[in-house]
């Protein structure tokens, strides 16, 4: 991507040097200890279904027993301050595009994080990877994710980190919309269709960011190969090839976000479209 190092977004709160939820019992806790293949099941799970596996089954501290994190002052991090200005960056050039698609749209505020972080969503650790919590509307990061995502699901460069970033902005957007609290209805009507929706809550996700993507382009911040370093990792992060990886089977019925294949046909789609109703995962479009 073409970017100039400059500072950090006005949306960023740097948490990295609080010690927030979803922290690991020590010493007589009474948690569960894990091998390392165990660990990295119950990682890749943990993405999967958005939920901090890894802290559950181990006996991580409940939420009602940690005491909210502070705010902290900007961590001086030399090896990580590209990382962060990075992300301000992308977080700043996506909502310019949606000021721009959704009229009166509101910013996003991005955390940073480490070992744990509080939300109004409930407490989480690294493990839980990148989310967005509609009740807080904040995205949720640590910085780590995307060393994972380059040396464990095998989704390099700095595009693949922006794809991330952008479906989670995507999430804003369904809470600005009302999407996604016409989804939660949906499934508190008809709980069999949880999954199904879900699916389709998390492509339209994919199908926005291609959108930011396409206004990207037009910027000329995109370079050659950015693209499909985006795509790869909107297949690294299919929910088959997860479930192969995690338990070397595949089980369609149980997908939560979409198949590899159906999260880069929505992704592409948002690219060439340019337009947020390109994305109606949830009608005959899908």
């Amino acid at each position: 991507m073409r970017w100039t190092p400059g500072g950090r977004s006005d949306n960023l709160e740097d948490r990295r040097g609080a010690s927030g939820g979803g922290g690991f019992r020590g010493g007589g806790g009474g948690g569960v200890k894990l091998g390392l293949g165990g660990t990295v099941i119950l990682l890749v799970l943990s993405l999967i279904f958005k939920r901090d596996l890894l802290t559950e089954f181990t006996g991580g501290v409940p939420g009602d027993a940690m005491a909210p994190a502070a705010q902290q002052a900007p961590v001086a991090d030399a090896a990580e301050e590209q990382m962060v200005q990075f992300v301000s960056f992308v977080l700043d050039t996506a909502q310019a595009s949606w000021h721009t698609l959704v009229p009166g749209y509101q910013d996003a505020r991005l955390v940073l994080f480490r070992d744990g972080v509080q939300s109004a969503c409930g407490d989480a650790s690294a493990a839980s990877g990148p989310f967005y919590c509609p009740g807080d509307q904040r995205v949720y990061v640590n910085l780590s994710f995307f060393d994972q995502l380059d040396r464990q699901f095998g989704a390099p460069g700095d595009f693949a980190q922006a794809y991330v970033l952008a479906h989670e902005i995507g999430h804003h957007v369904q809470h600005l919309t009302g999407t996604e609290k016409a989804m939660r209805s949906a499934v508190q009507r008809n709980p069999a269709a949880g999954n199904q929706l879900s699916v389709a809550m998390e492509l339209q996700a994919d199908c926005y960011a291609g959108v930011w993507a396409h206004f990207a382009a037009r910027e000329g911040i995109i370079e050659p190969g950015d693209l499909d370093e985006g795509l790869g990792a909107a297949a690294a992060v299919g929910d088959d090839r997860l479930q192969q990886m995690s338990t070397g089977r595949v089980n369609p019925e149980s997908f939560t976000h979409g198949s590899s294949a159906d999260r880069k046909a929505w992704f592409r789609k948002g690219i060439n479209s340019g337009d947020p109703r390109s994305c109606d995962t949830f009608g005959q479009g899908r």
